[in-house]
């Protein structure tokens, strides 16, 4: 199987360096869904340099900054799913920061909690949801324009 990180397609990187991209997931959970990956094929936290690891750490902070910026949630999730028993579907290691929205789901307490404790999640229960939570194409340039000025 290609990697779909790896291999990502133009249109969905937002930004990339040496060491790490913030890709557009494409599966979002919710409206802006962002993932930070690193540019080499891992699958674990493990095989991550030190270097790698602060590039990933860099790339939160930054999809979150731009995140704040265009869309303007009220607030984030930020997680990493480590290994196929913790939920991890793509074999490249991947962060998740997903911004999160005054009453966009009618039991938001227990956050990323609601994975270990079996509970369901609304926002991710229906593939309708994938698809309207796909930022329109005037959105995407925007997060682009904001990314791309950042490092002028």
């Amino acid at each position: 199987m290609e990697c779909p990180f790896c291999s990502a397609r133009p249109g969905t990187i937002l930004y990339e360096d040496e060491l790490i991209r913030i890709l557009l997931d494409s599966y979002p959970a919710s409206r802006g869904h962002l993932l930070v990956v690193p540019r080499r094929h891992v699958e674990s936290w493990w095989e991550l340099s030190e270097e790698e690891k602060v590039a990933l750490i860099r790339g939160m902070e930054l999809a979150m900054e731009k995140l704040a910026q265009v869309l303007k949630p009220d607030g984030f999730n930020v997680g990493i799913n480590l290994g196929r028993a913790a939920g991890q579907t793509v074999p490249h290691l991947h962060l998740h920061v997903i911004p999160r929205r005054e009453g966009d789901c009618a039991h938001p307490r227990g956050g990323v909690r609601k994975a270990v404790l079996d509970l369901e999640d609304e926002n991710l229960s229906l593939k309708e949801r994938w698809v309207k939570n796909r930022l329109s194409g005037e959105e995407v340039e925007r997060l682009r324009e904001a990314f791309e000025q950042h490092f002028e």
